[in-house]
This record gives structure tokens, C-alpha cells and sequence, in this order.
């Protein structure tokens, strides 16, 4: 079974930055793409970043330029760094993962039990 500790959200002030980090923990499992997504109160959840295995990333066009995706494979860890910050970026922030058992190919996918973000204006 695969779990995911996020950890590094809190209040901060507009032009403010943060790090949320992200473990994946469990045996008997490759982690595949690793990503953050985030949802704000009234709104669906969307994608803010992922990072593929072999470390391509993406971002959503709202965080561009002012956030860096980036992971650990051998301590299964990916972090989120956001600069920049402004209250349109409050949101309960979600670790997700795509995991598959080995010797399976199935992936599962995976959430975290999110880390709340709040940006004062």
C-alpha cells in the first residue's frame, strides 16, 4: 500500500513563496508521475505540476515562471516550489502519484490527504 505525506503548507503573505514537499511511502511499488494539484473553495480540482519519471515537468499556465517542480526518486519525495504567491493561489494543495506494484502493470493513482495554502492579500 502506498501513502503520501505532504508537508510545508500555511499562511502566507501575497508576493510571498513557499515549498510543499510530498514522500511516498510503502514497499513493492515503482512511483511513475508525480504531481501536485489543488483546489479552491467553489472550483474543481486542477493540475498545478507534474514531473514524469524520467523528470520532464509541466506546469498550468497560472503558475508559470514562478514555480518549479522537482523530485527525488530514490527517497520517492517530490517537491512544489511557488514564488510569487498572490490569493488567487489559495487552495488545498494535493500530492498525487501514479504507482504501479511490481512485476503488474496497472497504475494506480494516489492522493494525498492535502496541505491547505492560504495567501493574504
Amino acid at each position: 500500500q502506498v501513502q503520501l505525506l505532504e508537508s510545508g503548507g500555511g499562511l502566507v503573505q501575497a508576493g510571498g513563496s513557499l515549498r510543499l514537499s510530498c514522500v511516498a511511502s510503502g514497499s513493492g511499488y515503482t512511483i511513475e508521475t508525480m504531481a501536485w494539484y489543488r483546489q479552491a473553495p467553489g472550483k474543481q480540482r486542477e493540475l498545478v505540476a507534474e514531473i514524469a519519471g524520467v523528470g520532464s515537468a509541466k506546469y498550468a499556465d497560472s503558475v508559470v515562471g514562478r514555480s518549479f517542480i522537482s523530485r527525488d526518486s530514490a527517497t520517492k519525495t517530490v517537491l512544489l516550489q511557488m514564488n510569487s504567491l498572490t490569493p488567487e493561489d489559495t487552495a488545498v494543495y494535493y500530492c498525487y502519484a501514479q504507482a504501479r506494484r511490481w512485476g503488474r502493470t496497472k497504475l494506480r493513482d494516489i492522493w494525498g490527504q492535502g496541505t491547505q495554502v492560504t495567501v493574504s492579500s
